[in-house]
């Protein structure tokens, strides 16, 4: 049950977000030397985004990430209770087994056979349930990304946004001046905090 919101982003919109948005805008050339973010019209039409520098600079994933580790821990603290609770179960009937008739045995060895399989299916259950809250979120921050990469290239100009990841090296090389990186995180950050007044 281990937290991998992180490999589950590496998926997101982020891999190659393509937005496809005003198709007749005219192509300007410029000689200058600052970043695509600052550009509001541009030849520059693909941008990237740095994935790794998004994620730990976003704040609503850090949130996210926050939650479901929190989760992760109180399931794992919870699975560790009840499996502690289990082995003193077992120690005392193995003390106590020499002195037990036959029926008794065989009625305790069912009864901890059965909170066995239970302690497992709880694991199951917590795992799963781990999962699915983690893929639930990742959905909201995979249409977060999107959405704003949308408008944000509809006001910049852009025809599409690819992202560049260090464990997902899709992008091997790109001039530092497409790098759109820091001007994403700040709107996201925007955004995030008035929806979350």
């Amino acid at each position: 049950m281990k937290f991998t919101v992180l490999n589950v982003a590496a998926g997101l919109v982020l891999t190659a977000a393509i937005v496809s948005c005003n198709k007749d805008q005219p192509k300007t050339t410029t000689a200058s030397t600052s970043t695509a973010a600052d550009k509001p019209e541009t030849s520059q039409q693909i941008v990237f985004v740095n994935e790794d520098s998004l994620l730990s600079n976003y704040e609503y994933f850090k949130d996210i990430k926050g939650k479901i580790e929190s989760k992760s821990k109180k399931a794992q603290s919870d699975l560790q209770s009840k499996g502690s609770a289990f082995q003193r179960e077992v120690a005392e009937y193995q003390k106590q087994s020499q002195t037990m008739s036959a029926d008794e045995r065989a009625a305790t060895e069912q009864r901890l056979a059965r909170k066995q399989q239970e302690l497992a299916a709880y694991n199951q259950n917590a795992g799963a349930a781990l999962q699915n809250d983690q893929a639930a979120e990742n959905v909201k921050l995979y249409d977060k990304v999107a959405d704003y990469l949308k408008d944000y290239a509809k006001k910049k100009g852009y025809k599409m946004v690819l992202s560049y990841s260090k464990a997902n090296p899709t992008i091997l090389f790109a001039d530092a001046s497409l790098d759109v990186t820091k001007d994403v995180v700040s709107g996201l950050n925007e955004a995030y905090k008035s929806e979350k007044k």
